[in-house]
């Protein structure tokens, strides 16, 4: 620092200043200590700056070590979320949330030196009331109904679910089938609720519920048993994966989409507009929930605020050619 002083022409405190961020040096100045920074080939120490100041500039993320569309976009997002706070992150994937395997999370991450954690599990293991989060760290939680202390931020599963049911019924159709995520995942529990409470709300019949993985493959096999089905003509899937398959097994049954049979999605994945026909789909903002994650963690970490309400991120329903009004049955 004495050298880039020396060079700059400035004080080491103006140097201390620059190298630490702070906003109380003009611009010529500091881009004058920049050039020397850069000349001299000064880097700022960020372990000696963590012990001065208390603050790493890492935030850790315990999320599921199986991947899934939702949990790797909204990792993307932290990411991005944390880079343009000037923050880094560290992964700890974790193969199943049983109260050890937190626990080892969180002390690895202490030795990580870690300013905070945000935690994306989306199975219902975390919400076992013989869980609990280590204290001693600042902590957001995503996609969850655990009634933690913490932040929680999600998007409005149940509000999604629900606008998907309603378009089906208002299209005319009488009811509306369901192919549902994994049950030991909580974002597909709320989906499913939703359909069934909308259903009933309407007064419709409510059919059997379908159980897939997630996967296209199981929306196809699903599919094909769906398709047999001659009363079927609305199907809302929970993702968008397994609505690809389930599209796949009405076009090799013969059924036609949107002739015959309507079909909505979740998510709006990437390239769910160019599926055959475009899929209709609720689209969740993946970003929005990264962002609401890091500022509410980046408030926790800066004692400047900590929230007791869920952040919601809403949905929004996207119409495209996969639905349609029901065949108009003769006589």
């Amino acid at each position: 620092m004495a050298d880039v002083a020396r060079e700059a022409g400035v004080s080491g405190q103006t140097v201390s200043r620059v190298a630490n961020g702070r906003t109380n040096v003009d611009d010529a100045t500091r881009e004058r200590v920049l050039a020397a920074m850069r000349r001299v080939g000064y880097r700022p120490n960020s372990a000696a700056r963590a012990l001065r100041n208390g603050r790493f500039r890492s935030i850790g993320v315990i999320m599921s070590a199986v991947p899934t569309f939702g949990n790797s976009r909204t990792l993307s997002a932290i990411a991005a979320a944390a880079v343009a706070e000037s923050f880094s992150i560290t992964l700890m994937p974790m193969t199943r949330p049983t109260q050890g395997e937190v626990t080892g999370a969180f002390s690895r991450l202490n030795e990580q030196a870690v300013d905070g954690v945000i935690i994306l599990i989306e199975r219902h293991e975390l919400d076992e009331s013989e869980i609990e989060l280590p204290s001693g760290l600042p902590v957001v939680v995503i996609d969850s109904s655990a009634h933690y202390t913490y932040p929680v931020v999600d998007t409005d599963q149940a509000e999604g679910a629900a606008s998907a049911t309603r378009h089906l019924l208002d299209l005319g159709h009488r009811t509306v089938w369901h192919i549902a995520g994994p049950p030991q995942s909580y974002a597909a529990e709320r989906r499913r609720k939703s359909w069934q409470a909308t259903l009933e709300r309407a007064g419709r019949e409510v059919p059997p519920v379908l159980t897939g993985d997630w996967s296209a493959e199981s929306g196809y096999e699903h599919g094909l048993r769906l398709a047999d089905e001659a009363t079927v003509t609305a199907v809302f899937a929970a993702n968008d994966q397994m609505a690809l398959g389930l599209l796949r097994a009405l076009h090799e049954k013969g059924r036609a989409v949107p002739g015959e049979v309507s079909v909505v999605g979740f998510d709006d994945m990437d390239g769910a507009a160019q599926f055959w026909p475009p899929l209709t789909t609720v689209r969740q903002s993946f970003q929005a929930v990264g962002r609401n994650a890091v500022a509410a963690l980046l408030a926790e970490i800066t004692g400047e605020a900590q929230a007791t309400e869920p952040v919601s991120v809403p949905t929004e329903l996207v119409v495209r050619s996969s639905t349609a009004p029901p065949p108009v049955t003769p006589g």
